[in-house]
């Protein structure tokens, strides 16, 4: 199945899912027997790709040395008040091994997970972590040779930089042939079983950042482009997504990634400051960043913002060139978010008046083509006694000789006013199905928002 060059991406914590869809069923539902309405729930319409978060087998081991951490155990009860012990299943990126969960189904069961989603024409993406492993994966013993080791011989443990080491996973060295050539088949079978796949902290693993992590000089070859480049005989339509951060995004997509998380944005948007200037980058870079206000690592977005301003952000992130990621709880305003050792999240009332608003802004998005075409940043112009002007974020899509489409986002929590330089006569905001006139079709469009305002005009 191709992929659309800017997918819209639903994120959902698999353990938690099915836990709640065997809750609802009263009896164990696996990956596959889900039933066509909770397929139906997670794939609305505009979504184009599921992720399917957490499938891989997790570590028993692990397991145990994330229960004997303190810390740990005081964020369990803290998103989860009434926590069981089998609520705790381990973190999904300290994998076993890279063969679905038999709690989840299996192999088999992911295999029709699959097949229903592409029933649907939507596409799958798993995980895959390159940094690190279990202390029990099979490669401790058998392939020794694939792991960074203290001067006494011990397996160090997986860390960044700039943190302390995680205690429930061991390094693996990415400046290892055998591991490379290992790293490549792994990801190849799992490319076996998806459409895409979501590559956790991928920068770690590149020379510039192994090397200084580990104090180690690097091969004349970067990780990812060797590795990629094998995969890549084998699953050419693979789409690898990388989770990146410290402004390694740009320098990832040269090395092979489709995507690279924009991180820089969503702190933009939760800090109310520098949005327009992080849009002025260069729209080619722009079309291979996904944009996101939620995943699993960050908090709700209901906890960080206003309901108001957290529907703006929305259309920022809806209406913008890239790829756009959803978290499956975001569209009903869940506010607590689970840590990915849980398999339960504790009750919430449900607020499904803001699921429909979410559900309408992508459909009109996906129906109305609106990323279709050239994507332009407008600024806005003001006057000497108003300069509100400066709170409006807009930008244009434009197709040659057909729609165009005006988006105008008052990301702030006070009116503004502004001239845009768009000639238009007549259009409809799509937002809520007014419709404007203007009886020059040269003039700058004049617009003017309440706090946490929004358009997104079509031209007629």
């Amino acid at each position: 199945m191709s992929w659309p060059q800017q997918p819209v991406v639903y994120e959902i914590n698999t353990a938690v899912w099915l836990t709640e869809l065997s809750h609802q069923a009263g009896r164990e539902i696996t990956l596959g027997d889900v039933p066509a309405s909770a397929w139906h729930a997670v794939t609305p319409a505009g979504v184009d790709a599921v992720w399917l978060m957490g499938v891989w087998e997790r570590s028993l081991l692990g397991l145990a040395m994330a229960n004997a951490q303190p810390g740990l155990r005081a964020s369990f009860r803290e998103a989860l008040p009434d926590l069981r012990p089998e609520d705790v299943a381990g973190s999904p990126y300290c994998v076993h091994r890279y063969v679905v969960a038999e709690e989840f189904g299996g192999d088999e069961g992911l295999a029709k997970a699959r097949a229903e989603l592409a029933a649907r024409g939507v596409r799958l993406i798993l995980d895959y972590v390159p940094n690190h492993v279990a202390p029990d994966h099979p490669w401790v013993v058998e392939h020794p040779e694939f792991f960074v080791r203290k001067e006494n011989g011990e397996i160090e443990l997986g860390r960044d930089p700039y943190f302390p080491a995680w205690p429930d996973v061991v390094q693996l060295d990415a400046f290892s042939p055998a591991l490379r050539a290992a790293a490549t088949m792994t990801l190849s079978s799992i490319a076996a079983r998806c459409d895409g796949i979501r590559c956790d902290m991928a920068m770690l693993v590149t020379n510039e950042v192994f090397a200084r992590t580990w104090q180690k000089t690097p091969p004349e070859q970067d990780f990812w482009p060797e590795v990629i480049s094998g995969l890549r005989a084998e699953h050419p339509e693979t789409v690898l997504i990388a989770e990146a951060y410290w402004d390694m995004e740009w320098s990832l997509q040269q090395q092979g990634f489709n995507f690279c998380y924009d991180k820089r944005l969503y702190d933009r948007i939760i800090g109310s400051d520098g949005v327009r200037d992080h849009l002025r980058a260069d729209p080619a870079y722009q079309a291979r960043l996904l944009r996101f206000l939620e995943n699993q690592d960050e908090p709700r977005i209901a906890s960080e913002l206003s309901p108001a301003a957290a529907r703006a952000a929305a259309v920022v992130i809806a209406t913008l060139p890239g790829a756009t990621l959803w978290y499956e709880g975001q569209f009903e305003g869940r506010r607590v978010r689970p840590p990915v050792f849980l398999t339960r999240r504790p009750d919430e009332p449900l607020d499904h008046d803001l699921a429909a608003w979410y559900h309408r802004l992508l459909a009109i998005v996906s129906d109305h083509q609106v990323r279709l075409g050239e994507w332009r940043l407008l600024d806005a112009e003001g006057w000497p006694d108003n300069q509100s002007c400066r709170q409006l974020l807009a930008w244009t899509w434009t197709v040659a000789d057909g729609p165009r489409h005006v988006v105008v986002v008052n990301l702030s929590d006070r009116p503004a006013q502004g001239l845009l330089p768009v000639e238009l006569h007549r259009y409809t905001d799509l937002l809520d199905g007014m419709v404007y006139e203007q009886e020059d079709d040269l003039s700058p469009l004049y617009v003017a928002l309440g706090p946490w305002g929004c358009h997104l005009f079509a031209a007629a």
